[in-house]
């Protein structure tokens, strides 16, 4: 049985969104057990139910709060209560739609790192012309260091060999231009410390590139990463938005929608972000996964099945492993 704790008062559409997401999940899993935290006005439909623990608690982090003052001040929230619970070991994984910032806050204060690790990363898998590729730091870390960035890259191929099953993942620096001279300071020495390793590293790529699906993991520091993804899922939704408006102008572009509706379903899930469910915060002492603020109950059951893989395959222990290599290689000063 897979025991995995979900934050229900976590997220724009939460409570709502996450108690459907849980029956959802059930449903699909008949080897999944929940641990529900919440408020217990909220969890009062799914007491008794069998599959499900219920963890009371009346506090809740706000969408918008500072993690370094809700850490001191609402240490009883569901976030925090939640990694306790996976703490303690009554669970294996835990899964959060709410403030992604006292997430990573609450795991690196709560679980503790991974030996070795300088900076845990929001690993997230976007969508390609080819296969799903891993975008990292997409959020943890608005600030990094080259050996971090290097870091990043070990735990991404990590994550995407294990769980995705691609053998030797090809790795590459998100910069302002293919040639390794091109990028700042931060750039231009994690692409060192790249080329001295043994990871297949293809070297720098530019933003324009990354989504023909020839490379498995982009690196690059938070807060690049994360304007990366929501600009991509920005756009994903205005193309989409854009197409619907041009075929209300006319009857035959409305035929020729109808007869590319196929098409046109099959693009859309390959661009919904719901579809992955949540993204894993990796280079912690436990399988922490990171839903999307606004996840809906279809985004929430997928983000539960990534913490069932995730316990599954032990990304954990393989992650802490490949760590301990990268202490070998030494950073330029």
């Amino acid at each position: 049985m897979y025991k995995v704790v979900l934050d229900v008062m976590g997220g724009d559409l939460a409570p709502l969104s996450t108690l459907k997401g849980a029956q959802l999940a059930l449903q699909k899993f008949p080897d999944l057990h929940l641990c529900l935290v919440g408020k217990k006005s909220v969890l009062k439909d799914f007491e008794g139910l069998k599959r499900v623990s219920l963890y009371y608690t009346e506090e809740v982090v706000g969408m918008e709060e500072s993690p370094k003052d809700v850490l001191k001040k609402k240490k009883d929230a569901s976030i925090f209560k939640g990694l306790e619970i996976l703490k303690s070991g009554e669970a294996q994984a835990f899964v959060s739609a709410g403030n992604s910032g006292a997430v990573v806050a609450g795991a690196i204060f709560i679980l503790g790192r991974l030996e070795g690790v300088r900076r845990p990363a929001i690993a997230t898998l976007i969508p390609s012309l080819k296969d799903p590729f891993v975008l990292i730091d997409a959020g943890a870390n608005v600030d990094s260091k080259p050996f971090d960035l290097f870091q990043f890259g070990v735990m991404g191929s990590i994550f995407i060999e294990k769980i995705w099953k691609r053998k030797n993942p090809k790795i590459a620096l998100l910069s302002i231009g293919e040639e390794s001279g091109k990028g700042n300071i931060l750039v231009k020495k994690a692409h060192q410390l790249f080329i001295n390793s043994d990871l297949n590293y293809l070297g720098n790529i530019e933003s324009k590139d990354i989504f023909r699906g020839e490379i498995d993991v982009v690196v690059c520091d938070g807060f690049i990463g994360n304007i990366c993804l929501k600009l991509s899922e920005g756009l994903a939704e205005v193309i989409l938005e854009m197409l619907k408006n041009e075929v209300k102008n006319s009857f035959l572009y409305l035929l020729g929608m109808r007869l590319a509706e196929g098409a046109i379903k099959n693009f859309k899930k390959k661009a919904d972000w719901r579809e992955h469910g949540g993204a894993p915060l990796l280079g912690v002492k436990g399988n922490v996964i990171i839903a999307h603020g606004r996840s809906d109950a279809i985004a929430i059951a997928n983000a539960i099945k990534v913490a069932v893989n995730f316990i599954k395959f032990n990304l954990v222990e393989e992650l802490e492993k490949a760590i301990i290599e990268t202490l070998k290689v030494e950073e330029e000063p």
